[in-house]
């Protein structure tokens, strides 16, 4: 039998444990040890393969319980403590620096807007604590880039505001309920944008639109270039993902494009759905 090793963070005296999915995927069983040497065989309450968020449940009396912070208030330069258990060695605190904000594009996972820090962050760090200097909570210790395996001083902490509405959701209906509309879009570069007689790369290039999808209803074309969602601009993919997925399902948005096919701009409405789950792994 394999067993693994990660670590996590208690949010509530309920016993809900916050973590990374790829700690827990795939487990048979999941054990929690306290930092009082306590035990407790965990619940899988759901998790969240797009941000790699999990939410356990343990049943104890007088659990410790950490104070959620705004991650949205860091700055670089902000004093910032990693806890977790490395190699297993036992619970370790490191301290460093927020070294950067809003990292994506990392190929880490669906919804990129990662911590970065240069606080020691090893194997079995991962689901942990990443505080602030007031002991409240700002990230969860995800990855690093390694190519030894051990810190190089470039770790990645998913910020505590997103965690927190995974944590919500999950505990509220199992799942993580996000908007979809049913298009796949690509970068809008400089030289597409001039071929398209626009003078400007901000937006995204509609590169597939699902059949009988939200977006297919509402009219939107494969060439279409998204600028706006309600008025908001549209710098990259980044942005419209976060866009559409904050919006409720049986919502309307307003989309603002840019038509290739006869060089016009339009408006068109359309309704918000459920996004498809890329996994289930409640149980």
């Amino acid at each position: 039998m394999e067993t693994s090793l990660g670590s996590g963070v208690i949010l509530s005296e309920n016993g809900h444990i916050l973590t990374n999915n790829h700690v827990i995927q795939g487990a048979e069983q999941i054990e929690v040890m306290l930092n009082d040497g306590r035990t407790a065989d965990a619940r899988l309450i759901g998790a969240d393969p797009e941000t790699d968020l999990a939410v356990l449940a343990i049943e104890l009396d007088n659990l410790p319980s950490i104070t959620l912070g705004h991650s949205d208030a860091l700055r670089v330069g902000d004093v910032v403590l990693a806890i977790g258990n490395p190699f297993g060695v036992g619970q370790t605190v490191t301290q460093g620096i927020v070294s950067a904000t809003g990292r994506s594009q990392l190929g880490l996972s669906t919804f990129e807007n990662f911590i970065q820090t240069d606080a020691a962050i090893n194997p079995g760090n991962s689901g942990g604590a990443l505080i602030n200097a007031r002991g409240e909570l700002v990230g969860i210790n995800t990855a690093i880039f390694s190519r030894s395996g051990g810190s190089h001083g470039i770790g990645f902490a998913i910020p505590a505001e997103l965690a927190r509405e995974v944590l919500i959701s999950i505990i509220e209906h199992g799942r993580v309920i996000r908007g979809w509309v049913g298009i796949e879009v690509q970068p809008l570069t400089m030289p597409l944008a001039e071929s398209f007689g626009l003078d400007s790369d901000a937006g995204v290039i509609v590169a597939g639109v699902l059949r009988n999808g939200p977006a297919d209803q509402a009219g939107l074309r494969p060439g279409d270039v998204i600028h706006t969602i309600d008025d908001t601009p549209v710098d990259n993919a980044q942005s419209l993902l976060r866009l559409i997925t904050a919006r409720p399902p049986g919502t309307e948005i307003t989309v603002g494009a840019w038509r290739t096919a006869d060089e016009t701009t339009f408006e068109t409405q359309i309704s918000i759905h459920e996004r498809p789950h890329r996994q289930e792994s409640r149980r």
